[in-house]
């Protein structure tokens, strides 16, 4: 009797029933996971029928090669933050003095969002607590029947700024997330050829993931972010690759439809109703009508010198030595050097080039202190090449 037989076969059934066992267990975690979620409930009956079906499998001894994709889309559907909203903060006076904090001027664009914050506190809070007691009691007297607005931030805008490169686009976006108290994320769609990367792939796919608007969702772990789509205009030079992507982006930013948005990953409906979305374009060239017709279009337009040395005097140069942990004990500029500095070769509608005058110029400053000059250092016109390159800005 062949006794290495026997011990062969039943070493290999030990082993065996050891994997499946092992398996087996990973499905029965996978199975928890989904039913603690909280994703919608028939989006978790379909995913559970996909861990029924892995689990009669790995019973009679099988193995699944489907057990990475079910494992990878469960992972995802549970990580999106479904029904979680977060507490919007309305405060005018607040959201006022935080924009005026991070940026000077810009009163249209900042009249705009205080607008839009007022409206959003009438719809959610109602009228009866949000006008004061004289006027409210006039208005119920010449309408007694009338109801307090109701909505929520489904009825949100969606705005597209449009302007040069550096004139406050993308930061002001940063501020308004700010002043909601909203989570904010960046999504860039510079170069993006292929429609999936906003859509997903198909979940049995290789490579199968969702699109970026699903992953900025996860990110932030709310459904009612500020997502800001940056640089929307330069989706795509290919001619149908554009009109493909312009047709997405039609539907996540119509809110007509955008509340039953479906990422060919997911394969479930989304709403992106309470999301704030806000575009920015350096130009309208290349964006289809349709999708204009659905946005609020606010011009940004080019920062005066004026405004360039005030923006300069109070937000740059503090934040430049803040920085490199210095201050104005440090380093003082006499008045007459920022004409100097504000103006780079040619035009510059933005103030990226202001900033990177001043942060040479409190580099080169910070440098002398190492090597022992004795501060403050003072930078004048006459003097001024000392801590500038020849060839950035004013002195070419």
């Amino acid at each position: 009797m062949d006794y290495t037989s026997n011990y062969n076969n039943t070493n290999t059934q030990s082993t065996l029933t050891s994997h499946t066992d092992e398996n087996l267990s990973e499905v029965l975690e996978l199975e928890n996971k989904l039913v603690s979620s909280n994703i919608p409930t028939e989006l978790k009956e379909e995913a559970m029928r996909s861990v029924q079906r892995l689990k009669r499998m790995f019973r009679m001894g099988g193995y699944s090669g489907e057990f990475e994709n079910v494992n990878k889309y469960i992972d995802w559907i549970t990580r999106i933050p479904w029904g979680n909203i977060s507490q919007d903060n309305f405060d005018i006076a607040n959201a006022k003095h935080l924009m005026d904090s991070t940026h000077y001027g810009m009163d249209t664009i900042k009249d705009l969002i205080l607008d839009y914050l007022a409206t959003m506190q009438l719809q959610n809070t109602g009228l009866a607590s949000s006008i004061p007691s004289q006027i409210r009691t006039e208005q119920i007297e010449k309408a007694p029947n009338m109801v307090a607005l109701k909505g929520s931030s489904a009825n949100a805008p969606v705005f597209l700024f449009v302007g040069l490169q550096g004139v406050g686009k993308t930061s002001i976006a940063k501020s308004i997330a700010s002043s909601m108290g909203r989570k904010f994320v960046r999504v860039s769609l510079g170069a993006i050829g292929d429609v999936r990367t906003l859509r997903g792939t198909p979940r049995y796919s290789i490579d199968g993931e969702p699109g970026q608007i699903i992953k900025a969702l996860i990110r932030c772990g709310t459904m009612n972010p500020v997502i800001l789509l940056d640089e929307i205009e330069k989706s795509s030079g290919n001619a149908g690759l554009l009109n493909d992507v312009m047709a997405t982006l039609l539907e996540i930013l119509d809110p007509e439809q955008n509340a039953t948005f479906v990422d060919h990953y997911i394969d479930y409906p989304v709403d992106l109703s309470n999301v704030f979305f806000i575009c920015t374009a350096n130009n309208l060239g290349g964006l289809s009508a349709a999708l204009l017709d659905r946005v609020e279009v606010i011009r940004f337009t080019s920062y005066t010198d004026e405004e360039k040395e005030v923006i300069a005097r109070q937000y740059i140069l503090p934040k430049v030595l803040e920085n490199l942990h210095l201050s104005s004990d440090h380093l003082r500029i006499d008045d007459d050097v920022w004409s100097l500095i504000i103006r780079p070769v040619g035009f510059d509608a933005g103030i990226r080039q202001l900033e990177r005058n001043i942060t040479t110029l409190v580099r080169s400053a910070a440098r002398m202190i190492i090597e022992g000059k004795p501060f403050p250092i003072i930078v004048t016109s006459t003097n001024l090449n000392e801590f500038l390159i020849p060839d950035q800005g004013p002195l070419s």
